[in-house]
Order: C-alpha cells, then sequence, then structure tokens
C-alpha cells in the first residue's frame, strides 16, 4: 500500500497537467475567427484551425495567432475600405444638406425671375400692345443681365440699371414727343440727363438699392451653398496615410489575429485612432465654422428688406410707376431736355416717328389667388431660409465632433458598460492613455497613430482658402457689397439706417425732382414752345396712367 499512496501525487500532479494542456489547446482554437473571417467574405482556404506562431506578423503584436501573412493584409485593407465608408456614412447628412439646398435655391431664384420676367411681358403686352412689343428688347435686356449676374456672369449691377433707366427714358420721351425727328447724338444727350431731371421720380434709385442688395445676397449665398458642397464632397473622401492604415488595423482586426474577434474597441482607444487618422479634417473646423456663421449672417439679408423674392417679384409694378412718373411729367422733362440738348428738328408735316397705340381700353387684369405665383419652384423663400438656417446650425463643428460621431456607433466600438472587456490595442482591458486634443499639432504625443504634424495635408489646406474666401463674400454680401464692385450708392439717403427703403416704410407717391428754370426769359420761352404742347395722341397716354393706379392697388 506504501507504493500506492507514494504514486498518488504523482498521479494528481499529472491530472492537473494534462487538464491545463487540454485547457490550452481549446483556448487556441481559431473557429470563431474564421467564421468571423468568412462572414466579411473572405476565402478560408489556408487559414489556421489553431493558433500559429506570430513572428511573421507587421501590424499586431507577434503572439500566438490566429492570422497568417496574407489574412493581415486583407483584413488592414478591410479595415482601411470600412473607414472610408464610415468617414462617408457620417458626412452624409451634411453633403446632402449642402446639395438638396443648393438645388432648391438655385431652382427657386431661377422660377422667380423666369416668373417676373412673364409677369411684365404679360402686363404690358395687356397694357401697350403693339407699343411695348417694338420696345420689349429694352425689358429682356434687363432680366438677361440678372440672369447673367446671378448665375456668375461679371455684371456691375448699377451700371446696369443706369443703363435699363436711360435706354428707356429714351424711347418713352421719342414716344411723348412723336412730332419730333430725334438723332443718335440727341438720344445720347437725353441719356446724360436721367440722373439730373430724375423722370421716373424716385423708382430708380430705390429700385438701385434694393435690387443691387438683393442679388448680392442671393447669389453670395447660392455660391456659398457651392462652396459647402464642395468642401464637404471633398474632404469627406479621405485618403489614410500608412501611419493611419497601421492604427486601424490595430483597432479594428488585431483581435481577430489575437482569437478575440467578437471584443470591440474601447470607446477612448477609438477616439485617439481617429483624432489621429482625421487631423487635417479637424484643422478644417476653425475656418467651416466662420464660413457657416457668415452663411447664417447672409440668411438674414434673405428674410430682411430686401429679400430677393419681396424684389423681383414686384418689379413690374415698380417699372410701370417709373413709366407713369415720366408721363406725368414729361412736359417738364422735354422743356428741360430742349434747354440742354437743343431744339429738335420737327418731322415732315404729316410724318410721326412712332405711332402711340389707341388701344387703351384694355384694363390691367390681376392675378387670382389661383393664379398669381406666390411660389416658386413649389416653395417660398420664408421657407427655404427657415429650413436652411436649421441645416447649417446642425453643420456647425462637425470636422472637430467627426472622431467623437465615427466613434459613438455601436456596431464600431464597445459600451461604456463594457470599458473592461474591450480591446486596448493589445489585449482586452480598460484603455488607459488620455484622449489626444483637436487638430494636426495635437498629434504630436498620439499613442496610437504615428502622425507627421510638419506636413500638413495640401487638400485641406486648399479646402481652408477656398472657405476663406467664400467666408469674405458673405461677409461683403451681408453688408451689401459685391467682391466684384463696391456698392457707390450713398446709403444715407435711403431710410436713415444705410439700408435704403422698401414699399412699405417708404412714402407711396414719387415727387418729381428736377432743377427749377431759370428766372427771366426761360420761363416765357418754355411756356410758348411747341415743345411742351401735348400731341394729339398725350390724352390716350394719360389714360393709361389712372390704369396703372388701378393696377398697382390690385396687385
Amino acid at each position: 500500500m506504501s507504493w500506492i499512496s507514494a504514486l498518488l501525487p504523482v498521479l494528481c500532479t499529472l491530472t492537473v497537467f494534462c487538464g491545463s494542456v487540454l485547457a490550452d489547446v481549446k483556448a487556441r482554437t481559431c473557429s470563431e475567427v474564421r467564421q468571423a473571417y468568412s462572414a466579411k467574405g473572405f476565402s478560408l482556404s489556408n487559414i489556421p484551425y489553431q493558433e500559429i506562431s506570430g513572428e511573421h506578423l507587421r501590424i499586431c503584436t507577434p503572439d500566438y495567432t490566429c492570422c497568417t501573412s496574407e489574412m493581415e493584409d486583407k483584413l488592414s485593407q478591410q479595415s482601411k475600405l470600412e473607414f472610408e465608408n464610415m468617414v462617408a456614412e457620417t458626412s452624409h447628412f451634411l453633403r446632402t444638406t449642402f446639395v438638396s439646398r443648393h438645388k432648391k435655391f438655385d431652382e427657386f431664384f431661377r422660377e422667380l425671375l423666369q416668373n417676373s420676367e412673364k409677369s411684365l411681358n404679360d402686363m404690358f403686352i395687356r397694357t401697350y400692345g403693339q407699343l411695348y412689343l417694338q420696345n420689349s428688347e429694352v425689358f429682356q435686356d434687363l432680366f438677361t443681365e440678372l440672369k447673367r449676374y446671378y448665375t456668375g456672369g461679371n455684371v456691375n449691377l448699377e451700371e446696369m440699371l443706369n443703363d435699363f433707366w436711360a435706354r428707356l427714358l429714351e424711347r418713352i420721351f421719342q414716344l411723348v414727343n412723336p412730332q419730333y425727328h430725334f438723332t443718335e447724338d440727341y438720344l445720347e444727350c437725353i441719356s446724360k440727363y436721367t440722373d439730373q431731371l430724375k423722370p421716373f421720380g424716385d423708382v430708380p434709385r430705390k429700385l438701385k438699392i434694393q435690387v443691387t442688395r438683393a442679388f448680392v445676397a442671393a447669389r453670395a449665398f447660392v455660391q456659398g451653398l457651392t462652396v459647402g458642397r464642395e468642401v464637404a464632397n471633398r474632404v469627406s473622401k479621405v485618403i489614410p496615410t500608412v501611419g493611419c492604415i497601421r492604427a486601424l488595423m490595430k483597432m479594428m482586426y488585431c483581435p481577430y489575429c489575437h482569437g478575440l474577434p467578437t471584443v470591440k474597441p474601447c470607446n477612448n482607444y477609438c477616439l485617439n485612432v481617429m483624432k489621429g487618422c482625421l487631423a487635417n479634417q479637424a484643422d478644417l473646423d476653425t475656418e467651416w465654422n466662420l464660413f457657416i456663421d457668415a452663411m447664417l449672417l447672409a440668411a438674414e439679408r434673405l428674410e430682411g428688406p430686401f429679400n430677393i423674392e419681396d424684389v423681383v417679384d414686384p418689379i413690374d409694378v415698380k417699372i410701370s410707376d417709373a413709366i407713369m412718373n415720366m408721363q406725368e411729367n414729361s412736359m417738364q422733362v422735354s422743356a428741360k431736355v430742349f434747354q440742354g440738348c437743343g431744339q429738335p428738328k420737327l418731322l415732315q408735316h404729316g410724318r410721326k416717328s412712332r405711332s402711340i397705340s389707341k388701344n387703351f381700353n384694355i384694363r390691367f387684369r390681376p392675378f387670382s389667388p389661383d393664379e398669381y405665383p406666390n411660389t416658386a419652384a413649389g416653395t417660398n423663400l420664408d421657407k427655404l431660409v427657415t429650413d436652411v438656417k436649421e441645416k447649417l446650425k446642425l453643420a456647425k463643428k462637425f470636422w472637430s465632433t467627426l472622431p467623437y460621431n465615427i466613434c459613438s456607433d455601436g456596431n464600431v466600438i464597445a459600451g461604456v458598460p463594457e470599458e473592461e472587456d474591450c480591446w486596448n490595442g493589445h489585449t482586452k482591458g480598460r484603455y488607459l492613455p488620455e484622449i489626444m486634443n483637436d487638430g494636426l499639432t495635437n498629434q504630436m504625443n498620439n499613442p496610437e497613430v504615428d502622425v507627421d504634424i510638419t506636413r500638413p495635408d495640401t487638400k485641406i489646406r486648399q479646402q481652408i482658402m477656398a472657405l476663406r474666401v467664400m467666408t469674405n463674400k458673405l461677409k461683403n454680401a451681408y453688408n451689401g457689397n459685391d467682391v466684384n464692385f463696391q456698392d457707390s450708392i450713398d446709403e444715407a439717403s435711403g431710410s436713415g439706417s444705410g439700408s435704403g427703403c422698401i414699399d412699405e416704410t417708404c412714402p407711396p407717391e414719387f415727387d418729381f425732382a428736377t432743377t427749377e428754370a431759370p428766372l427771366g426769359s426761360n420761363r416765357s420761352e418754355t411756356k410758348g414752345s411747341t415743345a411742351v404742347r401735348p400731341s394729339p395722341h398725350w390724352l390716350a397716354i394719360f389714360v393709361i396712367s389712372g390704369l396703372l393706379v388701378l393696377q398697382r392697388q390690385w396687385r
């Protein structure tokens, strides 16, 4: 019995040893890894069933492993692809916001101009008939130039509007003085008196301020949406560096190689990897936030007294008001022009340079509620601006918060309750290093990603410059200045606040402002001049003035 007693310790030792060997063999199986690897779409050929020596590994810790060199390479490429997809998916909302809102605003502004031109054309045809058709190119050119400016053309709005009123004065002056022959030189002389005589009342000054402010703001805002769209698209297409790819592989798939395919990265570990990989994108954030603030300021201009909808939609009525002023004051205007440019030659008896239409019995027909285009592109400006402001506010700090948004995805990282059981880059356990700050220079001591802080991403720097230029343009637009030319309008002569005046706040009447005729002989000469004697057709023109007043009230 003594020999049995002597063997008992040996047997027990062997039993414990065998049990530990069996347990170790069970722990080293790669069945879970093979299953997870296959689920990624990879072939299982040449994939080990049990852990092998990891001396061949170049990224993961070279312990016993379930990964071959080929597996590590494939998983490394997979981590790169998934990272690119994560950035694209996380930025999808931002990119689609700028794409969709640009499309809506652009459609709205274009249709608004189209509706306004059609409204003017229809109204003037009904009112003036053939007389308007013979001079319609003056109005067509106005809208052509407005469209060209909006689409980015090199158009000086102030000069263009001055030219429009000068041309209109030439045409109307001939119509109210049909008994005279006017040469091209004489017509050019007439246009020089536009500012001095103010034949159209205060309409041109008010409209110049309104159109300039409205179109500068609208064009800058749409261009801002374009720039935001392009920046978001380009920056979202990340090209990870070699150091980033190594860190991604280590975070996402080294758990596979260590036989822990179901263990997800710790949250803070994920943040340091993403902050290192997206360091250049985070540097965009400062300029991006300034750009968003400038866009919100420009949006205020679209809501204010110079919003393009309130300016463009009634432009036909404003022009008709100007024509009324010219008609009402044509005698004084003619006298001043004849005084300054000389007495024109009378046409031969029985001839007239232009015939004024007698078909003034067609009254302006106001739009019915169903007909009137109270919206363009199926919406209105207030709705568009309210919507885009909400979306723009959500876009602030997007690039600096991008790592946090990616690492908040439960499919990427372990939850907070699992901080002790998450992958920390080496094993399953708590992640101890501190979280890095944002931006390239703050990644010098990033424990996870090897970042060269001396070589900023050229593409990102280009986008920063694009944002800076656009921000400056938006600020200019907010102040009423186009970057292509400085607004020379004396704003103090407007509403007193530097913003001009609008229909609701300006006096409805348009007083004729002109230089008084000199005392003495000129008054008697003017009184007896045939230049101010109404032509046989003048009464017909005067009738239309009343109709225009009614039309203005109906609109």
